[in-house]
């Protein structure tokens, strides 16, 4: 790897970094010339505070700087102490591109590399798209390789998958994060400007009138799938999977735009995840399972919600196809999941029965009302647990109102833990973890018997379970 000269960011940081400045520092101006009653000294002061927030910024811009020196990144910082943060390249698992809408007017991009170790990771946030990518190749080692390859398009989502995104479940919350936001902000403007008293009066005057609330309420929930979608399609507009030079690339997002490279020589397998929603409408959502990467939830998403079929496809192409039957738990797993879906339920309503004052029979209906809902929840549950092995990779998979399946290749199984709780002992079964140096570190299979365990293990790991076994 040949050095490069030291580089700042692009000069047209310059021009944004005040601009981002302005959130953090509008309350404070709008106290300052609260406080001054809007004189000519409290502008001078509010003047100050910007032209103190520009000189910060060009003196960050100015003791910044980064190269590639041999086989490493150096960022040095000298604002205040000298630093120098060094990154063997060795040690880059990923190279996350993110293009915000303020940094794409100017044709800028924030390049953050993924080390697989939480918190050693670099930024630079104000390069070129052009640098940005020269350095991607750069630090993935991809310098050399053909520039005229082509790029294998792997999935292109289409307009109207979209519509799948609120199904996720999560995106639903938007409209009831963004009020809570907005509340939590006009206090904090209330307090800042002086108007403490009059955001609690209102408050008040609010809860005083249960069917505004209730209104409003009824509003957020209609608006729960509208923002939902929205906001899915904010993130994830026009996602793409390519195969480029012996990585994954997955590009996504309308406003911010994110290119994440997954070195397809350290994918060890793939997690498909339905929600109840989903599961109804036939989709899922994959993540890849990638040794030494950090923030696999955000960096290691392979597809959004798409048709089942779809996902199988590309996994298959992707990364490898589990070719095996889900072996089905023992009964017992199904009574424990009958027990622990309705026996809380039973037991609140014995207790709201008890200790509730008589007016409050709707305490004990609604208690009874879930303890029925528990049942249909416990079969699903019971219904979705099953673990495998085809020859080349492992599966388990389990869960009802998030439900996962993991595909593990057999080479990436570094180990096996049996768990049993006091009240699996007394049932007879156990939960098998097969130890994986990538994703999450362990796939479970939950509330298997002695023999599955014995079998799945034996399959998977022959020589390493052997000599911990006893012929009859």
């Amino acid at each position: 790897m040949t050095s490069s000269t030291a580089a700042r960011l692009s000069p047209k940081v310059l021009l944004i970094d005040p601009v981002r400045m302005l959130p953090s520092l509008l309350l404070p101006l709008l106290g300052v010339l609260f406080a001054g009653g809007f004189s000519p000294v409290s502008y001078a002061w509010a003047a100050a505070g910007l032209g103190g927030g520009v000189v910060f910024a060009v003196a960050r811009w100015l003791t910044f700087t980064y190269a590639v020196e041999g086989d490493r990144l150096e960022l040095r910082r000298s604002l205040i102490s000298r630093s120098v943060k060094t990154i063997p390249l060795e040690r880059i698992r990923g190279v996350d591109i993110a293009s915000p809408p303020l940094l794409r007017v100017f044709g800028l991009a924030v390049l953050k590399i993924d080390t697989g170790a939480t918190g050693q990771e670099g930024e630079l946030n104000g390069v070129t798209l052009a640098e940005a990518e020269r350095l991607k190749a750069v630090l993935l080692r991809q310098q050399d390789a053909a520039p005229a390859q082509a790029q294998d398009v792997l999935f292109k989502l289409p307009r109207r998958w979209l519509l799948y995104g609120p199904l996720s479940g999560a995106y639903l919350l938007t409209p009831f994060a963004l009020a809570g936001g907005a509340i939590g902000l006009a206090f904090q403007v209330g307090e800042e400007l002086g108007l403490g008293r009059q955001a609690l009066r209102a408050g008040r005057e609010l809860v005083n009138h249960p069917d505004l609330l209730i209104l409003a309420v009824l509003v957020l929930v209609v608006l729960m799938p509208i923002a939902g979608g929205i906001m899915y399609a904010l993130f994830t507009w026009d996602f793409t999977l390519r195969r480029r030079e012996g990585h994954l690339v997955a590009e996504r997002g309308l406003l911010t735009r994110r290119s994440v490279s997954l070195e397809s020589a350290r994918v060890r397998g793939y997690e498909s995840v339905d929600a109840l929603a989903e599961r109804w409408a036939g989709v899922v959502r994959v993540w890849a399972i990638v040794t030494g990467l950090g923030d696999s939830q955000t960096r290691g998403q392979l597809l959004p919600d798409v048709p089942r079929a779809v996902a199988a496809d590309l996994t298959a192409r992707a990364v490898g196809p589990y070719t095996g039957p889900l072996i089905a738990h023992p009964p017992v797993a199904r009574q424990r999941r009958l027990f622990r879906a309705v026996a809380p339920w039973l037991a609140a309503a014995l207790a709201w029965a008890v200790l509730a004052p008589p007016a409050w029979p709707g305490l004990v209906l609604a208690s009874l009302v879930l303890a029925g809902l528990g049942v249909p929840l416990g079969l699903d549950r019971y219904r979705s647990l099953g673990h495998g092995y085809d020859g080349t990779r492992l599966s388990a998979r389990s869960g009802s109102l998030r439900r996962s399946q993991a595909v593990v290749e057999q080479r990436a199984v570094v180990g096996w833990r049996l768990r049993q709780t006091v009240f699996q002992r007394r049932s007879g079964v156990l939960t098998v973890i097969a130890g994986v140096g990538a994703g999450r570190g362990g796939y479970h299979a939950v509330d298997v018997s002695r023999e599955q365990a014995v079998a799945f293990t034996r399959s998977v790991t022959p020589e390493w379970v052997a000599p911990f076994l006893v012929n009859d």
